[in-house]
């Protein structure tokens, strides 16, 4: 089986071809350059020492936008009728991995 560990704004993830892949929203989706932190294929592994040169990675964007369950933050202090929430929606890019190659 090939797989790879990429670094993609600032996370790591572990990817195979023909599989998508959920991250952080992107802010430039023209130039998407993924790191490649280790490849394996078949038992044989690279290390890279931080990255691969000359592993190359293709990935496509098959959304630009879309929105994670929402988080619910409370803030309580007791005996003193004070009580907050707020929300969160985290924003995701959704990718597809192409081909894997060194």
């Amino acid at each position: 089986m090939k797989y790879a560990v990429i670094r993609i704004g600032g996370k790591q993830y572990k990817v195979t071809e023909e599989k998508e892949l959920l991250v952080d929203k992107l802010t430039d989706l023209k130039k998407i350059e993924p790191e490649v932190l280790l490849f394996a294929d078949e038992g044989k592994v690279k290390v890279g020492k931080p990255v691969l040169k000359d592993a190359k990675i293709k990935v496509k964007v098959v959304s630009e936008l879309e929105k994670g369950e929402k988080i619910d933050v409370y803030k309580f202090k007791a005996k003193s009728r004070y009580r907050r929430h707020t929300g969160f929606r985290p924003q995701y890019t959704r990718l597809l991995v192409e081909k894997i190659s060194i």
